[in-house]
C-alpha cells in the first residue's frame, strides 16, 4: 500500500516520463529511425471494430498516457524493491524490460488490432532492426526519466 502523496508523485513522474518518451519517439524520424506513434496505433485499434470512427486521437493519447502512469505505479508498488542499483541502473533495466515486453506482447497485439500487424519484435515490418532500436530508445528514455523523476520527488518503493 502506498500513501496518497506517493501515489500522486508517482502519477506525475509517469506523465513526465511518458511525455519525454513521446517526444523522443517523434524526433527519431530525424535520425532515420521509424517514428512510433503509440497514440495513433491505439486510436486505430479502438476504431477497428466500428463501422465509423468514434474514437479520436485524444482517446488514443489518453490511453497511452494512462499506460505510462500504470507502468510507473507498477514500478513503485511491485518491482522497485527487487531491482538493485541506483536510479540510472534501475532506469536502464526497467526501460529494457518494458521494451522487451512491448516488442513481444503489446506491439503485436495492438498493431494487429489496428490493422497494421508488426509481428513479434516487429519482424513483419520493412526494417525490424530499426523498429527494435527505435523501441528500445523510447523505452530507455522512459525508464531513465521515470527513475530520475521518482528520485527527485522522493518516492520510495512501496
Amino acid at each position: 500500500m502506498i500513501s496518497n502523496d506517493t501515489f500522486w508523485r508517482t502519477v506525475f513522474s509517469g506523465l513526465i516520463a511518458t511525455f519525454v518518451m513521446t517526444m523522443i519517439a517523434f524526433m527519431q524520424g530525424g535520425l532515420g529511425l521509424p517514428v512510433i506513434d503509440v497514440g495513433y496505433l491505439l486510436r486505430e485499434s479502438f476504431n477497428a471494430m466500428h463501422p465509423t470512427e468514434p474514437y479520436s486521437i485524444f482517446w488514443g493519447n489518453a490511453a497511452y498516457n494512462v499506460g505510462g502512469v500504470l507502468l510507473a505505479l507498477l514500478w513503485v508498488c511491485f518491482l522497485a524493491k527487487y531491482i538493485p542499483g541506483n536510479w540510472l541502473t534501475q532506469g536502464v533495466i526497467y526501460g529494457v524490460a518494458i521494451s522487451i515486453f512491448a516488442g513481444l506482447v503489446v506491439s503485436p497485439l495492438v498493431s494487429r488490432a489496428a490493422g497494421e500487424p508488426f509481428g513479434i519484435f516487429y519482424f513483419d515490418t520493412w526494417v525490424p532492426w530499426l523498429f527494435i532500436l527505435a523501441g528500445i530508445t523510447m523505452h530507455l528514455a522512459y525508464g531513465i526519466v521515470l527513475m530520475l523523476c521518482l528520485k527527485i520527488a522522493g518516492v520510495k518503493a512501496g
